[in-house]
């Protein structure tokens, strides 16, 4: 059997996570800078070039993106015929905590608020896939835009405008507390929670790249253009570009049930992928 040393996983994952917080995913950048261009609202439009200067400094200077460097969220996907040396879950986080040494601490108790002062545990969701690969994708979830994000429990008989309304509803509702433009990552399908995790999934995609379920990026279509309409503009100060892409992921549901999660996430967009290869 193969193998991958823990600490192999937790030297990369430090140092591609402080990287991550520094420097804003480049295809979010070219629909910020898109965005611009095409904005005519004035106001909307100085904000996306105030959002695209920033990323510029931020990555010019090696300075973070944005002071909430988030929550880690972590998707490990682990092949069946491979071995870690040593501990999975503590090489992980020990990755994130050495990724957030210098970076904002944002994690703690729920009930007692302690932080606890190294931004983690991470929240970690482990998939067992085929081979002897160790694929971890990474995502820095923030406050503002997490707080924004709702979880409908829908009748069948709603179907996909039922869909849409929802996701446009936890937009509208979310007004500009989640710093528009946002990308509108939704979950459909499964039970409660899955459909939320596949909410959370949906946002590592590349921003702007279609589902590769022909239903799916259609859904994505739609959702997008009627977000779009609400008038929310960037920052909320009323303009054409509201969001900046949709992201659909669906699983198999009950015949009784039509979940729906609809994660904001702001145009911070911080995450990754990285393989690990067994020797």
């Amino acid at each position: 059997m193969k193998e991958i040393n823990a600490k192999e996983i937790t030297e990369r994952l430090g140092a591609l996570i402080k990287n991550a917080l520094i420097d804003v995913e480049p295809a979010t950048q070219k629909l910020i800078s898109d965005a611009a261009k095409k904005e005519s609202s004035y106001m909307c439009k100085w904000a996306l070039e105030q959002i695209s200067e920033n990323n510029s400094v931020a990555s010019a200077t090696r300075s973070y993106a944005c002071q909430d460097c988030g929550q880690a969220v972590i998707f490990a996907e682990v092949g069946q015929d491979l071995h870690i040396k040593g501990n999975l879950t503590q090489a992980i986080n020990d990755g994130v905590a050495l990724g957030y040494a210098d970076a904002r601490k944002s994690v703690a108790d729920p009930l007692t608020r302690l932080n606890t002062k190294t931004n983690t545990p991470a929240v970690i969701h482990y998939d067992v896939t085929d081979g002897d690969k160790l694929t971890v994708t990474y995502l820095a979830k923030g406050a503002g835009s997490e707080n924004m994000s709702k979880l409908f429990m829908l009748t069948p008989s709603k179907g996909e405008n039922g869909i849409i309304d929802c996701v446009v509803q936890t937009v509208t509702d979310a007004g500009a507390n989640p710093c528009p433009p946002i990308i509108i990552g939704v979950g459909i399908g499964g039970t409660m929670e899955k459909c939320a995790i596949l909410s959370k999934k949906a946002l590592t995609r590349e921003t702007g790249k279609a589902s590769g379920n022909p239903l799916c990026a259609e859904l994505e279509k739609k959702i997008y253009e009627r977000v779009n309409a609400t008038g929310i503009g960037a920052q909320g100060f009323g303009g054409d570009i509201t969001a900046l892409a949709v992201a659909v992921e669906s699983a198999p549901t009950h015949i009784g049930m039509l979940p729906v999660a609809v994660n904001i996430q702001c145009h911070s967009v911080r995450h990754f992928s990285t393989v690990f290869i067994a020797k």
